[in-house]
């Protein structure tokens, strides 16, 4: 089966939409979006840029919403709907239309011309951009948005964001982490800044990447590639690897996939999102790997499978911490 176009699943989104403005809102329209949305991950960058414009049109007006108001983002019925299509995202942008963000706890913001965006610890926030692009960021992340006439400049100041932009050859989407340059035209990619470098990761088209520290020459990635790229590396220095966006952006979601990862990278992964800290103790079991799959605020859940996966022990008295493992004596 052929992949739908980005027309029709813009057209889908904004007849869920209508939907959801029709009020009414039941059991079963929740579970047929929670299918749609399934399917494809794009789906859910294009349900909140269908909100988003839909709120735009209707300034005095809340955004629509399900009654539980969780735009946890999947087809809708559309016979009866899609008469009620949403006005083109161009033609709102034309007309002078002001992009809205929204993050995962629902609502929305105005967006300035220039804007910075951010995300405390463990929060994660969707944020459709006013060229019809959407900037998902991950916890405690900050972007600086720069839309100029003739380029998209994007300031990754510090965690990570995934980007799915919007096509455009005449203006270029530039990505800065560092001296990381990561460009595109119209694509889906993401960026980690690291202490002395950043990870790339493209899920969709071709990207290119290079370090203005160093020279001014270029890597091309595709689709289903990723690179750590050192602020100080040379281009025959980057080692491409294959890897599985979802397993490396499973956080879009909320959640945290692990895929044969060493025990301390695990437990450093948690401890992006949470306050209560994992702390390892015993250095011997940094090494186990494991496998699962857990939301990114459920470090109790995740103790308790170490537990039972490793026998180790596993002290939860403490109100900021959790303990896994021993401290060994010394012999």
């Amino acid at each position: 089966m052929s992949r739908p176009s980005l027309t029709d699943m813009r057209d889908e989104a904004n007849a869920w939409v209508a939907r959801m403005d029709q009020g009414n809102w039941s059991p079963t329209d929740e579970a047929r979006l929670q299918d749609w949305l399934a399917v494809d991950p794009s789906r859910h960058g294009a349900l909140l840029q269908a909100q988003a414009m839909w709120t735009m049109l209707r300034p005095t007006a809340e955004p629509p919403a399900r009654h539980n108001d969780v735009p946890d983002l999947g087809a809708p019925n559309t016979d009866g709907i899609r008469s009620r299509r949403l006005p083109s995202r161009r033609a709102v942008i034309a007309g002078g239309g002001t992009a809205l963000a929204a993050s995962l706890v629902g609502g929305t913001v105005l967006l300035r011309p220039r804007t910075v965006l951010r995300t405390d610890l463990g929060e994660i926030r969707h944020v459709p951009l006013d060229d019809g692009s959407i900037a998902s960021l991950n916890t405690g992340s900050e972007v600086d948005v720069m839309f100029r006439r003739n380029r998209r400049d994007i300031r990754l100041t510090q965690g990570e964001a995934w980007f799915q932009v919007a096509k455009n050859r005449a203006r270029p989407f530039l990505v800065e982490s560092g001296p990381i340059r990561v460009l595109a035209v119209g694509t889906a990619f993401s960026v980690r800044r690291r202490e002395a470098g950043a990870d790339v990761v493209v899920t969709e088209g071709v990207v290119e990447i290079w370090s203005e520290d160093v020279s001014a020459k270029r890597t091309r990635l595709v689709e289903g590639q990723s690179v750590f790229m050192a602020d100080t590396a040379q281009v025959h220095d980057i080692a491409v690897a294959t890897t599985s966006s979802d397993h490396t952006l499973a956080w879009r979601s909320g959640r945290i996939e692990l895929v044969d990862e060493p025990l301390a990278d695990a437990i450093s992964e948690f401890n992006r999102y949470n306050r209560r800290r994992l702390v390892l103790l015993d250095p011997q079991i940094a090494g186990k790997r494991l496998d699962g799959f857990f939301r990114t605020d459920d470090i109790d859940g995740f103790a308790r499978a170490v537990n039972a996966s490793f026998d180790v022990p596993v002290d939860f008295s403490r109100a900021d911490e959790i303990r896994i493992g021993q401290i060994k004596p010394i012999t």
